[in-house]
């Protein structure tokens, strides 16, 4: 059991408007909340990763964080927009 986060939830709605048909096959099997629990444990793990990533790269860092927090915290923010970006997109159409 897990409780669903912004991601597992993002999930449920793309299957409830968009594939209806994998979305009732799934509640009715009872293997919905296992699928959307997956996905958002899949897409968390890819987010973390895309941020990791794309902060090193653009040197965003501990040590600029310490400098000037503004500078950091917008650049950040860029970075997580971006990575849910890319995660989005693969939740809604790559795992179909």
């Amino acid at each position: 059991e897990g409780e669903l986060r912004k991601f597992g939830l993002m999930r449920k709605s793309y299957l409830e408007n968009h594939r209806r048909g994998i979305y009732s096959g799934l509640l009715l099997s009872g293997k919905l909340k296992e699928h959307l629990l997956m996905i958002q444990e899949q897409a968390e793990k890819r987010f973390d990763l895309l941020v990791a990533q794309m902060a090193e790269k653009e040197g965003v860092t501990e040590r600029l964080k310490a400098d000037d927090q503004m500078l950091w915290m917008r650049r950040m923010n860029n970075i997580r927009a971006r990575a849910e970006e890319i995660v989005r997109e693969e939740i809604f159409f790559v795992c179909k």
